[in-house]
């Protein structure tokens, strides 16, 4: 069980939630992290690479202040989770559709400079990876199996399209985050749940 013990939740809340059932579209950027095909052709991930991601993807976030990161998302099942990541961190959102140029144009009355864009879809956020690749701005995506990642720093394979899947992530990501700063020393400091971050 020394492997359970690195993990950052146990993996049968990975499991439950479907964290690891990607789809039955497959490109070449996420072929690494499959780790096999299910018979009824949907890709499933390696769940030590979901959790080994997630990790280094709070400590990637943990050297920004709040204000220098911008989590972007379109996918409705996403809104509460990154509203509650922002709530309990100040980190700044944008759910809904992000249009392009607020990062490249300050005349625009969105205007808005970061230095670290988190996406929660590729696809659906590709504006956002647009903006951040002609800025020079690191992207972490969450990716899955039907995605490109093309322009993005560091890929986090998960399914990205799950209400459920999507708030363990962002609650992950929040408790890690705030451990990594300092502002909590231990998971039990966390009072907030998955079910908060779930989207109704």
């Amino acid at each position: 069980m020394a492997e359970e013990e690195q993990l950052l939740v146990p993996v049968d809340e990975y499991l439950k939630v479907g964290l690891h059932i990607g789809t039955k579209f497959r490109t070449k950027f996420m072929s690494p992290f499959i780790y096999k095909v299910r018979p009824d052709g949907l890709a499933v991930l390696n769940v030590q690479e979901i959790n080994k991601r997630l990790d280094l993807a709070a400590k990637m976030m943990a050297k920004y202040e709040p204000d220098d990161i911008l989590v972007v998302c379109r996918r409705e099942n996403g809104w509460k989770p990154v509203k509650m990541l922002s709530k309990n961190t100040s980190i700044k959102i944008f759910a809904g559709r992000y249009p392009p140029g607020i990062l490249t144009n300050s005349k625009l009355d969105s205007f808005m400079e970061t230095k670290l864009i988190f996406v929660a879809d590729p696809w659906p956020d590709r504006n956002a990876i647009n903006d951040a690749a002609k800025l020079g701005i690191p992207v972490i995506a969450l990716c899955d199996t039907n995605n490109d990642s093309s322009n993005v720093d560091l890929v986090i394979p998960c399914n990205n399209k799950g209400k459920k899947s999507l708030a363990l992530i962002f609650w992950i990501l929040t408790k890690e985050y705030l451990k990594a700063k300092g502002k909590i020393k231990e998971d039990s400091e966390f009072k907030a749940t998955i079910e908060d971050f779930t989207q109704e």
